[in-house]
């Protein structure tokens, strides 16, 4: 049954990191006017998609999991692992990442391109063991958190995409860069399932950080670049968005089942 699982994790991971890109690489040959227009409704969206994941699927299947006597450790380790990604984003920069999917002026260099790079891929890396870690614990969880990964890597990827173009980097060659960032999930995957399948008692706590990762995203991340940057008649269209995503994790769910 282990070694069944890699051929969904391997797939999810691909899925996360390549569709996302693909849609990127689209979005980008739209006029800059379109884009501005459509980026804050994709993050509305992703918003939405990565609460619903969190705290209609991860979060219960950890308590589940786990069970009532390690309700408090799970609590704990939901609240540090939101801490973690705090320094970690700091560490990595990023934060330049999240904010280029909306306003990318201030990221102008070659090397704010590379640091965009480096930190995108220590995410993806994460992302892969997380997303592996769901599938260890419930194929339907591993298929809900794919969903959310791919939902937020869209408008990541066309700001990462535009940073790189906007430092003097060739389109081709930032579309490539970008792609191999993203095969870092599957090198996270993979690392996931050779250490997470043989410790399963760590799963509701992995679970647990796997949710502190998507509600801190969404909530430190992308919902103040929503603040910053939309004007009072989105405000309405991003409510209906972010329940829209909220929406479509529970579809997911219903149609799954399990």
């Amino acid at each position: 049954m282990h070694t069944q699982l890699l051929l969904w994790i391997l797939p999810a991971t691909l899925i996360g990191a390549v569709l996302s890109a693909i849609i990127a690489s689209i979005l980008l040959l739209f006029p800059a006017a379109t884009r501005q227009m459509l980026i804050p409704r994709l993050v509305s969206f992703a918003i939405g998609v990565l609460l619903g994941a969190a705290f209609l699927d991860l979060l219960p299947e950890a308590i589940t999991t786990g069970g009532p006597a390690h309700m408090q450790n799970i609590g704990l380790a939901v609240a540090l692992g939101m801490l973690g990604f705090f320094l970690l984003e700091k560490l990595a920069f990023m934060h330049h990442s999240h904010d280029a999917n909306l306003d990318h002026e201030h990221l102008r260099t070659q090397a704010a391109g590379t640091l965009i790079l480096i930190g995108t891929g220590l995410h993806n890396l994460l992302a892969g063991v997380l997303v592996a870690a769901t599938f260890l614990t419930n194929i339907r969880l591993g298929i809900v958190l794919t969903v959310a990964v791919t939902a937020h890597h869209v408008p990541q990827q066309v700001g990462d995409i535009a940073v790189l173009l906007h430092g003097g980097m060739a389109r081709g060659k930032a579309l490539l860069l970008t792609a191999l960032s993203g095969t870092a999930m599957v090198v996270g995957g993979l690392l996931a399932w050779s250490v997470l399948g043989v410790n399963e008692s760590y799963m509701p706590y992995v679970l647990a950080v796997a949710a502190a990762s998507l509600i801190y995203v969404a909530v430190a991340d992308l919902i103040p670049g929503l603040h910053r940057h939309e004007g009072t008649r989105l405000s309405v269209l991003t409510v209906i968005l972010i329940a829209a995503g909220i929406g479509l994790i529970y579809l997911v769910q219903s149609l799954i089942g399990g």
